[in-house]
C-alpha cells in the first residue's frame, strides 16, 4: 500500500463518500470542525480493447496501468493534474484497494475546506464504474463508514454517501445498456458531473431516477480530461451558480484544447 499524508485504512468497496469531520484535538482543546464539501470522482481506465474508443497510444490505452493512462496517470489525468495542483494536496493514495478500482487517491482543498476522492477503475470493469456512479448519485449507500486519520491529526467519518458525484472517461452507455434502475434512496442537494462524450443526452434518462441534479455535462464528443473537472470543481467549491461553473469548465477546455471559446460553450451544459 502506498500512502501519503498519514494513515488511511480503507475497508470495503465504495465506502468513500461524503466526508464527515470528527473532533480534532489540539492540546487540551477540543474544536468541532466545519462540515467538508466532498466530491467522489469515478474514473474509468482509458482502454482500447475493451472500449468503443478511438484508439489512443498503447501507453495511454492501457486499462490496467493507471500510472500511465490517458484518464489517470498522464499529464491531464485526474491523480498526476490535481497532484500538480498549487490549491490541491494528496492527502492519502492506495493501490489496489479491491475490486475493479486500482487506485484511490483523496485530495484536501484547505480554501473551502473540500475534498476529491478520485477512484480509477480498470478499463474493462467500465459497466461497473458507471453502475457505481449512478448508485452515487442516487445516494444509495454501500458500505458502513469507515474512518481516516491524517498526519496533521485531523480525524475524518467517512459515511458512503457523496454530495458531489462525477464520472470521468469513455461514454460506456452508447455501447451497452445497463440492466438496473436507480431510485434515489432520500431526498437531498445531491448533484453531479458527467465529463464524457455527449453525456446529457446518454446518461440523462438514468441520471432522472436518482434524484440528482446535473450541474455540468455535454452535448458533443470531448477528451474527459482533468482541467475541465478541476475548474468546475474549484467554482463549486466558492459557491458558484450552475451558470458560473459552466462558463469556468468551458474556459478551462478552450485554453487546453485551443479551441473557440463559443464552441466550447456548446459543448457544456448545467441542469435538464
Amino acid at each position: 500500500m502506498n500512502k501519503t499524508g498519514g494513515e488511511f485504512p480503507f475497508w470495503g468497496r465504495r465506502a468513500l463518500g461524503v466526508f464527515v469531520f470528527l473532533i480534532v484535538w489540539r492540546g487540551d482543546t477540543t474544536f468541532a470542525q466545519e462540515r467538508p464539501r466532498v466530491t467522489h470522482v469515478f474514473v474509468a481506465l482509458a482502454d482500447n480493447a475493451h472500449q468503443g474508443i478511438v484508439p489512443v497510444p498503447a501507453v495511454l490505452g492501457n486499462g490496467d496501468d493507471p500510472e500511465r493512462n490517458l484518464y489517470w496517470g498522464a499529464a491531464f489525468g485526474v491523480r498526476t493534474f490535481f497532484k500538480k495542483s498549487a490549491e490541491w494536496k494528496e492527502v492519502a493514495h492506495e493501490r489496489n484497494p479491491d475490486g475493479p478500482v486500482m487506485e484511490r487517491s483523496v485530495f484536501y482543498r484547505a480554501a473551502g475546506n473540500a475534498y476529491v476522492v478520485a477512484e480509477a477503475y480498470r478499463g474493462k470493469e467500465i459497466k461497473q464504474a458507471i453502475t457505481d456512479f449512478f448508485e452515487s448519485a442516487a445516494g444509495i449507500p454501500k458500505e458502513r463508514e469507515i474512518k481516516l486519520h491524517q498526519a496533521d491529526g485531523k480525524d475524518v467519518e467517512l459515511p458512503s454517501e457523496a454530495e458531489l458525484s462525477v464520472y470521468v472517461g469513455h461514454d460506456g452507455l452508447m455501447d451497452f445498456a445497463l440492466e438496473k434502475s436507480f431510485s434515489g434512496a432520500k431526498p437531498g442537494n445531491r448533484q453531479v458531473i458527467v465529463l464524457a462524450c455527449a453525456s446529457k443526452a446518454f446518461f440523462g434518462p438514468t441520471l432522472r431516477t436518482t434524484g440528482a441534479e446535473p450541474l455540468l455535462w455535454t452535448t458533443g464528443l470531448m477528451a474527459p480530461e482533468a482541467y475541465t473537472l478541476r475548474a468546475a470543481l474549484d467554482g463549486w467549491v466558492a459557491g458558484e451558480s450552475a451558470e458560473q461553473i459552466r462558463k469556468r469548465a468551458a474556459g478551462a477546455y478552450a485554453g487546453y484544447q485551443k479551441i473557440s471559446q463559443s464552441a466550447a460553450g456548446r459543448l457544456f451544459a448545467s441542469g435538464w
